[in-house]
């Protein structure tokens, strides 16, 4: 007999959104084009709604014979993933009305999409995992492609889909090798399952397809392209909150499953994430569009974010969600930006095209600046703290290359920041900005107001995150 109460206590949010979901397709099919307007505002609801449900059910729990378990530590990144979440639903109806495609199916794909989030974080099974990653990256080609009157729109979805397909191919092999030499698909029993090479050879296999969906080197090839293709509302929902899931499963997995075993996998992890910060470091510097350089500063942040995973779950967990945080809302912001500056001739993508922002519109190059300053990691912002504390987790561990590395990365990224918000405060004024969306200037300005109150607050966040990483560490 179904034990709801236990459902709802491990997967309160997910069923919310599964059932939510459903309501909308039905809705949409009575409705039609009357739900188009309607649907993004429902999206946003049930988004903010789920985080909510995850946030009253914070302490976690067990269902469906152990299939799916929660803690802090996924819970805690499934109020920022919803929040978040909502919020680039919030923001993206302006766009997608002035390029007339929205449609009630976005809303309902960033539902499901954030429904294939919650599965992999709830994930306590190999099975589980896999059919929410699905969830969520077939929900992901589609809202790529979304602008199907679009070249490029359709470019990128084909690229995902195709790298996507590789990638999920790679991880459900070493899936089903880690299955085969353990007995097991459960968490648990893998974790106690005697040590081999098969399962090692299975581990690094799901570490190439995790690798992919956080958009880590050398798996990264697809992500300047798709940000840069894909609608960039689009672009702001895959930089925010499948960037957080992804990127705490990856944790989840390496350190519920293959904990005991660091020293097997530590190394990988080293060079992936030094791979990662300095292909995102260089391959920036060349960038012309704003959103080809919000790809390449993502692989960079994601190689921040694996030097705490390489340091292990007692070091690395809270200062991971801490700085995770941090970055995943300043990319919301930078992407809201993006979206706040539109021309006559349609969106500014050019970096070149950032000329005199602080004189045509100064809230808005001031609110810019300080998510680049915030995300490049520089002080007194927030962003700078969050790159402290997984630095301070790298060097604890005695991960010394690996802090070197950030440190350079660090610097080497500059050259594309400053460049920004040099090209803002000091070139000459181009053409005149058209109005925006009020809900995008919210999004600017709320993201803006969070990475200062955290730096101020900082303590407060990282105490937070760091009592949420012992539902993981216990």
């Amino acid at each position: 007999m179904l034990d709801f109460t236990a459902m709802t206590l491990a997967i309160g949010p997910e069923l919310w959104l599964a059932a939510t979901g459903l309501i909308g397709v039905l809705l949409g099919a009575l409705l039609k084009d009357k739900f188009n307007g309607l649907s993004f505002k429902f999206g946003a609801l049930v988004l903010f709604a789920a985080a909510g449900i995850a946030a009253m059910t914070y302490q976690g729990g067990e269902a469906f014979n152990g299939l799916v378990e929660t803690n802090t530590f996924v819970n805690f990144a499934k109020i920022v993933s919803f929040i978040v979440g909502g919020l680039a639903l919030v923001m993206s109806e302006g766009f997608l009305k002035r390029h007339e495609t929205a449609r009630y199916e976005y809303a309902l794909l960033t539902i499901f999409a954030s429904l294939g989030m919650g599965i992999i974080l709830s994930a306590a099974n190999l099975m589980t995992l896999y059919m929410g990653i699905e969830t969520l990256s077939l929900s992901s080609y589609v809202l790529a492609a979304f602008h199907r009157d679009s070249a490029r729109s359709s470019e990128a979805g084909l690229k995902y889909v195709i790298l996507g397909s590789l990638a999920s191919g790679m991880l459900l092999y070493g899936a089903s090798l880690v299955y085969g030499f353990s007995g097991t698909t459960f968490y648990a029993g893998i974790a106690a399952a005697e040590p081999s090479v098969g399962l090692m050879f299975g581990m690094v296999l799901m570490i190439v397809g995790l690798a992919f969906k956080v958009s880590a080197a050398p798996m990264h090839v697809w992500t300047p392209d798709v940000y840069e293709g894909a609608p960039t509302p689009v672009g702001a929902f895959f930089g925010a909150a499948p960037k957080m899931a992804a990127m705490v499963v990856f944790a989840n997995v390496m350190f519920q499953i293959f904990g005991d075993s660091i020293d097997q996998w530590q190394l990988i992890i080293t060079i992936i994430a030094g791979l990662s910060m300095l292909i995102g470091a260089f391959g920036g510097l060349t960038q012309t569009n704003i959103k080809r350089l919000l790809g390449y500063s993502s692989i960079a942040n994601v190689g921040y974010a694996l030097v705490a995973v390489a340091a292990g779950k007692e070091l690395g967990a809270g200062p991971l969600l801490t700085f995770m945080t941090l970055y995943v809302v300043s990319s919301l912001g930078l992407f809201a930006a993006v979206l706040a500056m539109r021309r006559q001739g349609g969106m500014v993508e050019g970096i070149s095209e950032l000329g005199g922002l602080m004189t045509k519109r100064p809230w808005l190059a001031i609110a810019l600046s300080i998510l680049i300053w915030s995300v490049a990691g520089l002080p007194p912002f927030g962003g700078f703290l969050g790159k402290w504390v997984v630095l301070e987790a790298g060097i604890s561990a005695g991960l010394y290359p690996l802090a070197i590395i950030l440190v350079i990365a660090s610097v080497v990224s500059l050259g594309y920041y400053l460049r920004l918000i040099k090209i803002m405060w000091f070139d000459e004024p181009t053409e005149r900005f058209e109005a925006i969306d009020g809900s995008v200037t919210l999004v600017v300005l709320a993201s803006s107001l969070f990475v200062i109150v955290f730096m101020v607050f900082f303590v407060l966040l990282s105490g937070w995150a760091n009592q949420a990483a012992l539902g993981i560490t216990a």
